[in-house]
């Protein structure tokens, strides 16, 4: 249907060191969302902070590492949780999708991770998964817990700047990785056992109408992490396929980027100088990779004031 995407090669950025290499340990984690694999380490959530560090998290042990522009890697804060998306707030907080215990924010100044929000109308959530900031403040995030095709019962939500929680949509398979469009009148949601990225249009009062497929693909696991380029186009990791995809505003395939090494490609963010660069992660090995790209991506809430 498209012409073969070309590729871009990437080149290994950073690694987290072998000295935060967890071995010969099991946690309830990896028992259930790597069928009982070892995990080491598996590193998800990059977001860029105001100076130009790359954050991840450690979904299984609960951690969360800075990484400088060099490279150079530093375990910031351990605790007791499954971080798994964040985002940086204008204010410097960065907010966290733990799939055990909700909403957090991690006061970078202070290494304390606090809670925000735990329950929806006094329900526990699935599972947070990931997140992203409106220009507004409104943070819309995903709760994918074990959800699938068999059980497709995912949610997005958007906690208002205000405080107050709106349920947008519900019913998915499996919702992962979220960006709103350039004028934010839809969000881009990968639904990961779907295959595809679903195109979420909102309302005025922000609730959801005529949703659909944006993105179909196929191979792999599916979907994970998303991110927006200045242009509107969308980079897709392909997590189980080992390669991220860049699509057009149209939703049309042009460049395809394959990780140095392994499957695991689950999210990715614009950043470097003048956001030209895709860093991008291979989960399992703890390797952040990058690509040069055509169209200059930018992060779009942490440039807006």
């Amino acid at each position: 249907m498209f012409a073969t995407p070309e590729k871009l090669k990437a080149e290994i950025f950073a690694r987290i060191p072998e000295k935060f290499h967890m071995r010969d340990r099991h946690c309830d984690w990896t028992r259930t969302q790597l069928h009982g694999a070892q995990a080491q380490l598996f590193i998800e959530g990059p977001s860029f902070d105001r100076d130009g560090n790359l954050w991840v998290t450690d979904i299984p042990w609960g951690r969360i590492f800075r990484i400088d522009k060099t490279g150079h890697v530093e375990l910031v804060v351990e605790y007791d949780g499954e971080p798994n998306g964040l985002k940086f707030h204008p204010d410097g907080r960065a907010f966290i999708a733990d799939y055990r215990r909700g909403i957090m924010v991690l006061d970078p100044l202070r290494g304390t991770v606090e809670p925000l929000l735990e329950r929806a109308r006094l329900e526990r959530f699935k599972g947070c998964n990931d997140l992203f900031f409106a220009s507004n403040g409104d943070l819309y995030f995903t709760d994918q817990g074990q959800t699938g095709l068999h059980d497709p019962s995912g949610r997005l939500f958007r906690l208002r700047a205000s405080g107050q929680l709106d349920l947008v949509l519900e019913g998915i398979p499996s919702p992962n990785g979220l960006v709103l469009n350039l004028d934010e009148t839809a969000v881009y949601l990968a639904v990961t056992r779907d295959n595809a990225i679903w195109r979420v249009p909102l309302m005025a009062d922000g609730t959801a109408t005529k949703v659909g497929v944006y993105i179909q693909m196929s191979g792999g696991g599916g979907p994970d992490g998303i991110a927006l380029d200045a242009a509107g186009g969308l980079a897709v990791c392909h997590v189980g396929f080992g390669a991220v995809w860049l699509f057009s505003p149209r939703g049309e395939p042009l460049y395809r980027i394959d990780a140095p090494e392994g499957l695991a490609t689950t999210n990715c963010a614009y950043g470097g100088d003048g956001n030209h660069t895709l860093y991008m992660l291979e989960s399992r090995t703890g390797t952040v990779f990058t690509a040069r790209v055509p169209v200059a991506g930018q992060p779009m809430y942490s440039h807006r004031r």
